[in-house]
C-alpha cells in the first residue's frame, strides 16, 4: 500500500501537480497543503478545474505529473486495487445525496460499513448510532430514502461520510439542492462535525452568500491554476 508520506499532518500534500483529463490539462503546478481540522471552500467557475480536482484527490481521475499525496496514499503510485483502501479514510458527500433508495437509512449506512470491512455486529450498529446521533438524525434510521426531506437525506450523507473516521471529507455543492434556510443547517452541522472528529473539509460550492455568513479558507481554480485565499479577499 502506498502509505508514506509523514510531513507534518497533511492531508492534502499536492506540488508541482499536473491534473488533465483525456490529454487535455485542467489544472497545472498545482501547490497546496492542507491539515487536520482545516475547513476550505473550493471555489471557481464552471469549468474551471473544481470537480477534476476532487476526482483526482479520491482517485477517479490519475494525477498526470508532479507529487500528490492524500491521507497518506501517494497518488503518483496509486493503483486500482489501492483506491478501495484510500476511499475508506475519506468521507464524500455530494450534492445529490447518492443514497440507495431501496434500503433503509440504517441499511444504507449498514451497506457502507460491511462494504469497508466491518463485520462485527455490534460494532456496525453501534457506529451507525453514533454517526446519526451526531448529525440529529437517529430517530430516521428506520425511514426510507424518499421518506426524507432534501436536508435529512443530506444529513444522512454527512453521517455516511463519517463511518470510517475520515481523516478528509470531500463535499462537491452540499447544499446546491437545499434552501437557504436548510444550507445553514448543513453548513454548521459539516463545520461541527469537521471540528469533533478533526477532519480535514474541502467543499466545492457556487454560494457566494454562505461564503460570506461561514468565513474561512478558499482554494480557487482560475485559468487552469490554483490559489488559496481568505474568503475575505472575494467582498472587498
Amino acid at each position: 500500500m502506498p502509505h508514506t508520506y509523514q510531513e507534518g499532518q497533511d492531508v492534502i500534500h499536492l506540488k508541482n501537480a499536473k491534473i488533465a483529463q483525456k490529454n487535455f490539462t485542467v489544472l497545472n503546478e498545482v501547490n497546496l497543503n492542507i491539515k487536520k481540522g482545516r475547513f476550505c471552500y473550493l471555489i471557481g467557475k464552471t469549468g474551471s478545474g473544481k470537480s477534476s480536482l476532487l476526482k483526482t484527490l479520491y482517485g477517479h481521475i490519475p494525477l498526470s505529473a508532479g507529487q500528490g499525496h492524500i491521507a497518506g496514499f501517494d497518488l503518483a503510485k496509486l493503483k486500482p486495487s489501492d483506491i478501495p483502501n484510500l476511499r475508506r479514510k475519506l468521507g464524500i458527500v455530494f450534492q445529490d445525496f447518492q443514497l440507495l433508495p431501496d434500503r433503509t437509512v440504517e441499511k444504507n449506512l449498514k451497506f457502507v460499513l460491511e462494504a469497508t470491512g466491518w463485520n462485527d455486529k455490534t460494532k456496525i450498529d453501534d457506529r451507525i448510532n453514533e454517526v446519526l446521533a451526531s448529525v440529529g438524525m437517529k430517530s430516521k434510521k428506520h425511514k426510507m430514502p424518499h421518506e426524507l426531506s432534501g436536508g435529512e437525506q443530506q444529513r444522512i450523507a454527512i453521517a455516511r461520510a463519517l463511518l470510517n473516521h475520515p481523516e478528509l471529507i470531500l463535499a462537491d455543492e452540499p447544499t446546491g439542492n437545499l434552501d437557504p434556510e436548510t444550507s445553514n443547517e448543513i453548513m454548521t452541522l459539516l463545520k461541527q462535525v469537521a471540528f469533533e472528529n478533526n477532519s480535514a473539509v474541502v467543499m466545492a460550492t457556487h454560494d457566494y452568500h454562505m461564503i460570506q455568513n461561514f468565513p474561512g479558507e478558499a482554494i480557487r481554480c482560475e485559468d487552469g491554476k490554483v490559489s488559496v485565499l481568505d474568503t475575505a479577499e472575494l467582498f472587498e
